[in-house]
């Protein structure tokens, strides 16, 4: 029978509680990984942005393995599990719900992809103590006094607050006439609202604007009739188009030019990142959406272009969205708390999230506008900047801010 030697025995003890007496952690057993939670839309209408999110994750862990995995946890690798949230905040929840209780080593969790599926999955992270990052856009996600969450694009208001401004800008540099009327269109979601809210109570008397139209549906639109009409009497000098699904927006916009009051006419300005996806001229044709404006939280500018020029050929895509490079970046944050974190424990890993301070060069935050990320108390990003996207010849380029244009805005001018 094997023996171990009491002298053996208290020399390996002293050796052990000196190294934790050192700051060394135990490394993860041979073969483990660091799982984390990528919960997103894999079916239902907004399937496609689900899918583009989990190429993100899926490259982002191929990038961190490959270059060494987790160096404080001696080289563990990590592991993304995904989860479809489906086409409903009961069907994210649920599905958070199964993940959580089938995977107890979870030390993070990324997605839901729209606000409201973020909010119902999130009230299960919370409750498991699960850090969770998002992109979406809603400012109620961090406003519930969580103490887990973190939302590295812009919230809702923040976006209205800015884009409006942004866009009254860019068309008076173009025309010389500064914008007066505004009429605005947006379905009934979270982050719809939430802009819409902003607009009302802000953006309109800060920007001496007119809201001339006021019009809120509820998805899935099939007529867009009555919309036009209100439009074409109003005739306004930027239209704002909130449709958080690309068959809605092929609705509106395709009634729109049936009446005359296509971009060649007003200016359309829209959110969300679908909205400058390939899949909007799949499905709605490129002289129709010319010249349309997108404002995001996330893309392709001059910053970060070098860096997607590879990702974007193994991912297969013409561009990449802000659903793919928010993902990408998210697993590069997770890797820089992990590494600080130095265990990988949901606990651990919320604080190391927390005290992110990141600026540019070799950090995480390069896959971010803006090139630096930061938390503050609530878990929103500190500085979070937006960008504005416009549709030029079949392709949505970046031309604001000026710092990460890459291309001029385009206006029609009166």
């Amino acid at each position: 029978m094997f023996k171990i030697d009491r002298r053996d025995f208290l020399s390996g003890s002293i050796a052990f509680n000196t190294a934790l007496g050192l700051g060394m952690v135990p490394a993860l057993a041979q073969g483990q990984s660091i799982k984390f939670l990528l919960l997103t839309p894999l079916s239902g209408p907004n399937a496609r942005s689900g899918a583009l999110m989990r190429k993100g994750a899926e490259l982002a862990v191929a990038d961190v393995n490959a270059a060494g995995g987790i160096a404080a946890l001696g080289g563990a690798k990590l592991e993304v599990v995904v989860a479809d949230a489906g086409d409903s905040p009961e069907r994210a929840k649920s599905a958070a719900q199964r993940v959580l209780s089938e995977e107890p080593s979870l030390v993070a969790g990324l997605g839901a992809w729209l606000s409201s599926f973020t909010l119902a999955a999130t009230e299960i992270s919370e409750r498991a103590g699960l850090p969770w990052m998002t992109y979406s856009y809603s400012d109620l996600l961090t406003a519930r006094d969580f103490k887990h969450i973190y939302q590295t694009a812009p919230v809702s208001s923040a976006l209205a607050k800015d884009a409006i401004p942004a866009v009254i800008n860019l068309a008076q540099q173009a025309t010389g006439a500064r914008p007066k009327r505004l009429a605005a269109i947006a379905d009934s979601s979270l982050p719809a609202q939430s802009v819409m809210k902003a607009i009302r109570e802000k953006v309109v008397a800060a920007n001496a604007l007119e809201l001339v139209v006021d019009e809120t549906y509820t998805p899935p639109l099939t007529d867009a009739t009555s919309i036009a009409q209100k439009v074409r009497r109003a005739r306004p000098d930027i239209l704002l188009v909130y449709a958080t699904t690309i068959p809605d927006l092929k609705v509106i916009i395709e009634k729109l030019q049936e009446f005359q009051l296509g971009g060649a006419q007003i200016p359309i300005v829209t959110v969300a990142p679908q909205n400058g996806s390939p899949e909007v001229v799949a499905n709605i044709k490129p002289n129709l959406v010319e010249g349309m404006v997108v404002v995001v939280g996330n893309w392709e500018g001059v910053q970060i272009k070098e860096m997607t020029e590879g990702l974007r050929k193994r991912a297969g895509e013409p561009w990449l969205t802000e659903d793919f490079i928010s993902t990408y970046g998210q697993v590069w944050l997770l890797k820089d708390a992990l590494e600080r974190a130095k265990i990988a424990e949901k606990a651990a890993v919320s604080t190391a999230l927390r005290q992110t301070d990141l600026s540019g060069g070799a950090s995480a935050a390069r896959y971010f506008v803006g090139g630096t990320m930061k938390f503050d108390a609530a878990g929103r990003r500190v500085g979070s900047p937006m960008v504005v996207l416009q549709w030029q010849n079949g392709v949505p380029v970046v031309i604001g801010p000026s710092s990460d244009a890459v291309a001029k805005a385009i206006w029609k001018k009166a």
